[in-house]
């Protein structure tokens, strides 16, 4: 499992960055799951990825490798400088849940980094899908039924960044040429 795991870390130019939500069970590439769910690197699901390859004891060099490099494509692809703000709106129903606030992007430079659920493969551009499969840039774009029932930023690295990370480099008295 864990020679698989690493064979699906994406390679972009070259670098390894992280991993897609869902990857081909034959070929190993990132491939779509739901409608709105299309191939990308995905933080929120590589975050459990790292966090899994992090609590082996004795990591080989190239579990080490796929580590270093999904947290240096985690610093390289957060967002700064917005927020999510949730606002009332009327209620409206939708088959798997009622809205009765949207969310909406709001500039905040105080704001802590956040990542997108999917960035583009070849150039890390975070994106949002409605659930026709059609990709958008803005989540003013998704439609509220997308927009308010998933989660399309979020702070999924942090924790690994703030904390897990440096306490695992210490733990494997790992200096910073590690790539």
């Amino acid at each position: 499992a864990i020679d698989v795991t690493l064979k699906c870390q994406i390679v972009v130019r070259g670098e390894k960055t992280a991993w897609c939500q869902q990857h081909d069970h034959q070929t190993l590439l990132p491939t779509q799951a739901r409608s709105y769910e299309l191939p990308a690197i995905c933080p929120a699901e590589s975050v459990g990825i790292v966090q899994f390859l992090m609590e082996i004891d004795h990591p080989s060099p190239e579990i080490v490798d796929a580590i270093t490099h999904a947290m240096a494509w985690f610093e390289a692809s957060k967002i700064t400088g917005i927020r999510m703000e949730r606002i009332q709106v009327d209620a409206t129903r939708f088959r798997d849940h009622t809205a009765t606030t949207d969310l909406v992007v709001v500039a905040d430079p105080d704001a802590p980094p956040l990542w997108a659920r999917f960035h583009e493969i070849d150039s890390f551009r975070p994106f949002m899908c409605n659930r026709d499969g059609a990709k958008v840039y803005s989540l003013a774009e998704v439609a509220l039924e997308r927009r308010t029932g998933y989660a399309w930023y979020g702070g999924w690295p942090r924790r690994l960044i703030e904390k897990g990370y440096p306490e695992w480099r210490a733990k494997h008295q790992l200096t910073g040429g590690e790539k």
